[in-house]
Parts: structure tokens; sequence; C-alpha cells
């Protein structure tokens, strides 16, 4: 093995990693930013308007507009799904999302945007039906069941509960005698369903459709 000193790090190259470095001149005046990530850079996941943000200032400005709509997720066998389900949720903006079942839960797929989008526990679907009776929000099932509404017909109210099941058996038993409608999304193929993280995300976008308009007053 070469005993040769390894050749110095060029400071002048561009620095690919994502996000931005150290924040060039006189810091901000503003309690919002961080002072370590001013002195050190920014390599979060988060849009350029929240650089050198703090998570509980970036928290506290999402609280302001988010949306009235909730997403739940079956939790038996520690789905995989659930973790791409709040990072979509996140990006979305929904108000919360709800785990039912087991407490723990795969955040990998999440990309560390939990940070930043509230999530609730309920043990079983009756506790579930319960928090969203009193909040006075219908809980709307999404699985390709027989009798289903399709999706893409169906008037979406603004406060309501999107629930979904695991990714293979779908819906529970259970989750079926707690929601007041079961939607379906429209599909072509000779698949019975699809990823449960993808139908999350399609079911989000078709409430984001009837209630947003982009760049309007609600966007």
């Amino acid at each position: 093995m070469s005993d040769q000193a390894a050749p110095a790090a060029d400071e002048s190259a561009p620095d690919h990693r994502p996000g931005v470095g150290p924040w060039p001149g006189p810091w901000p005046d503003d309690p919002r930013y961080d002072p370590e990530l001013l002195e050190y850079g920014d390599r979060r996941n988060v849009v350029d308007a929240y650089r050198y943000w703090s998570n509980d200032a970036i928290v506290a400005d999402l609280d302001r507009r988010r949306h009235p709509f909730h997403v739940a997720i079956e939790n038996w066998q520690h789905d995989f799904n659930i973790g791409s389900v709040v990072r979509t949720a996140n990006a979305f903006l929904a108000a919360e999302v709800h785990i039912v079942g087991r407490r723990r839960w795969n955040r990998r797929g999440a990309m560390v945007t939990d940070r930043y989008q509230h999530v609730r526990h309920h043990a079983d679907l009756a506790a579930l039906a319960s928090w969203a009776h009193a909040e006075g929000v219908p809980v709307l099932g999404i699985d390709n069941l027989p009798g289903a509404v399709p999706l893409e017909t169906y008037d979406l109210p603004r406060a309501c509960v999107l629930l979904f099941g695991q990714e293979g058996p779908g819906l529970s038993d259970a989750a079926r005698e707690h929601v007041d409608a079961v939607l379906s999304i429209a599909q072509f193929g000779s698949t019975r369903s699809i990823n449960a993280g993808a139908a999350a995300a399609i079911a989000m976008h078709a409430w984001i459709r009837r209630h947003i308009v982009p760049g309007g007053a609600d966007g």
C-alpha cells in the first residue's frame, strides 16, 4: 500500500450535493432561519422557499395552509408503503396522516418528510371512526371492491378521510364496516389492484383537482 498522501480536495471545484451551502454575506435578521443551517448549509429535501428555515418554522408555515383532507392507512403487517404515503401527503399538504394498527412503521420511504407532516396513531378502525365522527368528517375507503363508486365521478368533500388498506389484501373487513363510502380507481389492465402508495397518490391528487386551483386563492 502506498504511503503517498492523498491529494487535497479542490476547494474551487463545484459542489454538486443537493441543497445549498453556507449563507453568503450577512445573515438575515429573521427568527425563522436556523443559525446552524446558515453557517454550514442546508442539504434537506425542502423547496427553495424554506431553505435555511428551522424545522419548527417550516411546520408552522405549513400549518397555516394545510388542506382539510386527511389520509389514513391500515398497518397490520408493517406495510412498507406507509412511508411513501406520508411523503405524498406532505407534497399535497394533507392535514394529517393517520396510521391504524401497529404504531411502528417503516419511515424510509418518507424521506424525512415526517418531520413536517403531522402523523397520528389509532389502535384500530373503531378508534379512527370515533375520531372522524367527533370531527364531523366522513371516512372514504379506497379499494376496487364490488359496488364501489368510481373515484373519477365521486364528489369528494373538502373535509374527509381517505382510507387505504394494506398492499395485497386491501381494505380489511373491519375497515369496510366503518367507512361512509368505498371508492374505486379506474383500471384497464390485467392486474387486480395497483400499489397502495400509488393509489394514495391518485386519490390525493383527485382531491386537489376537485378543490384547489394552482396559483389561485386556494393554491
